[in-house]
């Protein structure tokens, strides 16, 4: 397990600073009279994620592994399979439901399935989030977001 472990931070860490440096080559950072570039975003996320994959090789050499099994069995596995096809239906359908709409859809269904709370904490939680981006995207940043491509009458 902790050999695994290595080689999965060494390539997240060599991912995440070619995908900084990527962001900083082929977009721009700042852009005069609107502020922050394209490149914003994706340098400051590969930073994050090339610091977060330096944790977790530190600690490879820090902790005690547990030499068990490393793939989740029963109902692991079962909620394992079912967020990877939860998303899968989420890229899918997000050019015909649109962002707001695909991402309440997919996290209302994600916390029934995994947390089995109320109804109306779920409707809360994906609402609010699904707002929440499109305020912060679409109203703030005035990001382009797809929008709700099938039209009823």
């Amino acid at each position: 397990m902790r050999r695994a472990d290595r080689v999965t931070a060494v390539l997240l860490l060599a991912f995440s600073l070619a995908f900084c440096a990527g962001a900083l080559k082929y977009y721009t950072w700042w852009s005069p009279g609107t502020g922050p570039g394209s490149a914003f975003m994706p340098f400051w996320l590969g930073l994050a994620m090339a610091a977060l994959s330096s944790v977790m090789l530190i600690r490879t050499f820090r902790v005690s592994y547990w030499e068990g099994e490393w793939w989740p069995r029963g109902e692991g596995l079962r909620n394992m399979l079912v967020v990877l096809a939860a998303t899968v239906v989420f890229v899918s359908v997000l050019k015909y439901l649109g962002m707001v709409v695909a991402t309440a859809v997919y996290l209302g269904f994600l916390i029934w399935f995994l947390g089995k709370h109320r109804v109306w904490v779920i409707l809360a939680i994906a609402v609010g989030a699904a707002l929440f981006n499109w305020l912060v995207f679409v109203r703030w940043l005035r990001v382009p977001f797809p929008e709700l491509g099938i039209w009823i009458f």
